[in-house]
């Protein structure tokens, strides 16, 4: 097993781990600075991960697999929990799912075809927008920082997050159809 691979085995292990200090936090406000933490790190690690596996030569079957399951799971942990809490909509968890189920379902298909379709620069944006938008949320759904912004602020940027979210999703996933259309014709 690849050190990248490591890598993003500990990103996986550190979900469920996020999810427990994320239901914790709904009656202990320091959990969700912890939960804060263990997301920020675990989506560092995957900048890691691929960086290790680029610059070592540690591309592997497994890691092609772990790596965007790792992220999805990840991401969708955190948006179902906030769907939970009522500051993140629905609509938009939604959003990401079909847009991964559709991915993946083009993915599929192209390999049955013998093609690859490699992650696309707006599907990194998107990624990266996810990730950010998420930290933050994590951050200013605190009392404290409820109390210190004020509850305008925060509800204002949970609504910004969201939306560049499902911006960001909606246009990488349509941009992976169209890049990739030969995919789905005969």
């Amino acid at each position: 097993m690849t050190t990248a691979t490591k890598i993003t085995l500990i990103r996986i292990f550190l979900i469920p781990v996020f999810l427990v200090t994320m239901y914790l936090a709904e009656t202990r406000e320091y959990m969700l600075y912890i939960s804060l933490g263990i997301f920020a790190i675990a989506s560092i690690t995957d900048l890691i991960d691929g960086e290790v596996a680029r610059r070592c030569n540690q591309v592997s079957t497994l890691g092609k697999f772990l790596d965007p399951l790792a992220d999805k799971v990840l991401v969708i942990a955190a948006m179902a929990m906030f769907c939970e809490w009522g500051i993140f909509p629905a609509w938009a968890l939604m959003i990401v799912l079909a847009r991964e189920f559709a991915v993946s379902g083009l993915r599929m298909v192209a390999s049955g075809k013998g093609n690859v379709i490699a992650a696309g620069w707006s599907g990194k944006v998107k990624t990266a927008v996810t990730m950010i938008c998420l930290c933050g949320m994590l951050a200013f759904n605190g009392a404290f920082f409820k109390e210190l912004l004020g509850e305008g602020f925060v509800n204002a940027f949970n609504w910004i997050s969201v939306i560049a979210i499902s911006v960001t999703t909606i246009y990488s996933g349509v941009e992976y159809f169209v890049q990739n259309k030969s995919a789905l014709s005969k």
